[in-house]
């Protein structure tokens, strides 16, 4: 039987310790993952969802289904910037630009919204703007130059 009771040695002690190091240090890249990428992936699943949070699902169905597509590749996004930053870093911008057209998609898509949806897709298209601001600002913080 196994002796748990004999203290562990310390992880500094691991003759693999400086690669560990700086391989975290890598897939990291000095960003503050949760601080950005969060709430974008928390403001897709909004966005996916709100057309039933609000009840326009019978009155806009075509504003429905464009929220749910464009929450889901929001929050697509987030995903792919917490799991591989360094190869996502040149999509940020793209959230910005997705934010934009979900201010002005409810009177593109939709047909004759009332200040409700309109006031929603206002709000997710700034606070996409904003969050996709700082996540290409974070971006460019933590990529290397050459």
């Amino acid at each position: 039987m196994a002796n748990v009771s004999h203290p562990r040695n310390d992880i500094t002690s691991h003759p693999d310790v400086s690669e560990m190091r700086d391989r975290y240090a890598r897939v990291m890249g000095g960003r503050d993952v949760a601080l950005v990428d969060g709430p974008v992936f928390l403001l897709g699943l909004y966005c996916a969802v709100s057309p039933w949070i609000l009840h326009y699902t019978a009155s806009q169905p075509a504003l429905m289904t464009h929220n749910l597509v464009m929450g889901i590749a929001i929050a697509v996004l987030a995903l792919g910037f917490t799991v591989t930053p360094e190869r996502m870093y040149g999509l940020s911008w793209a959230i910005c630009a997705m934010g934009v057209w979900m201010i002005i998609s409810p009177w593109v898509v939709g047909t004759s919204p009332d200040t409700g949806v309109v006031l929603n897709n206002i709000i997710i298209g700034a606070l996409a703007v904003v969050l996709g601001a700082v996540c290409a600002f974070a971006a460019t913080k933590s990529t290397p130059r050459a």
